[in-house]
């Protein structure tokens, strides 16, 4: 009878459940604080809008995490797509179809040239997607030629932009669709990882590439296909913001990096997983976006909230970390 009640570990409870009672935690405590103004239906949708880009570009950090990675493009990628699509219809006149696919395309090129760069030249993943970030912020800023692009805006040689914005693609930022989208895509995610042998692979990348590798798994390939899923999935949560503004800011995409790489370390933990994956991640997503939302709804300083999102940030990585340390 003993045996069955070991000795309580409290990091092992905290690594376990921390995730869950920290989301319970703020809840309340922010429901009280704004007397119970943080749990209205309203508010509550506001959130779930939110946190659906985070989600998706954190889940796309997540995959390249999955086999021993980092990708720190993706905020490139979104602003990229961002600009790409809305520039296809408001400078080209060019329809929904055109439009998304010439964004996911170019997303997928930056997946095939960060890959390409860490296979074969050797470069360590997260110093290659670093230079990416840098190059691709440039990229998307000479494209848009530092510009905000939107409908009747005033061209380079003094026009006016006629082209204009479908009103089909702007639903797509819209509630319930995108959030609709984002749960798809989780789903989706956590089923190719978790179920399926391509997934399993990829895990097995991850943890060890060299036995991978004499198991004839080809690491190669999986880390190929890892940083084209991280960017197409970082493409779309830029097209998604942009139906959601309905314009195309050069550098809006940053501002979601450290969220997604926040959202998806955080997700390590979530239920003692121990390892990168979906579910987990839309959990640390869910965390951070309702941090900023109660933050901002108590009126934090706003130049004081990247404080608070750091230490919540160093608490997860602390609490994953120690654990693999055991």
């Amino acid at each position: 009878m003993k045996d069955r009640f070991k000795k309580f570990n409290f990091f092992e409870f905290l690594y376990n459940y921390g995730t869950v009672f920290t989301i319970f935690i703020m809840f309340g405590f922010f429901a009280v604080v704004t007397n119970g103004r943080f749990l209205q239906s309203g508010n509550l949708i506001n959130i779930l809008r939110a946190m659906s880009i985070v989600t998706i570009i954190s889940t796309g950090v997540t995959i390249s995490l999955v086999v021993g990675g980092f990708d720190l493009s993706v905020g490139s990628v979104a602003s990229m797509t961002m600009a790409i699509g809305i520039a296809m219809f408001v400078w080209y006149d060019q329809n929904i179809i055109v439009a998304i696919v010439a964004a996911l395309l170019a997303a997928v090129v930056i997946g095939l040239v960060n890959s390409f760069m860490i296979i074969k030249f050797n470069i360590p993943d997260m110093l290659t997607t670093l230079s990416a970030m840098f190059i691709f912020n440039g990229v998307s800023t000479t494209f848009s030629k530092g510009k905000i692009i939107s409908q009747n805006m005033i061209m380079s040689d003094g026009s006016t932009s006629t082209g204009l914005i479908p009103q089909v693609f702007r639903n797509f930022g819209s509630v319930p669709q995108i959030i609709i989208i984002m749960a798809a895509l989780v789903i989706v995610v956590h089923i190719f990882l978790t179920f399926t042998k391509h997934g399993r692979y990829m895990y097995v990348v991850g943890g060890n590439p060299e036995a991978a590798r004499l198991s004839g798994v080809n690491v190669h390939k999986y880390k190929t296909i890892a940083y084209i899923f991280s960017a197409m999935l970082a493409g779309i949560g830029g097209l998604l913001l942009a139906a959601r503004i309905g314009q195309a800011n050069p550098s809006a995409g940053a501002g979601y990096l450290m969220e997604s790489v926040a959202a998806a370390f955080i997700g390590f933990s979530f239920l003692g997983a121990g390892k990168p994956n979906a579910i987990g991640t839309f959990v640390g997503a869910l965390m951070m976006v309702s941090l900023s939302n109660g933050l901002v709804m108590i009126s934090v300083p706003y130049y004081s909230m990247d404080i608070i999102k750091g230490v919540v940030l160093v608490l997860a990585l602390a609490l994953t970390y120690y654990r693999k340390k055991d």
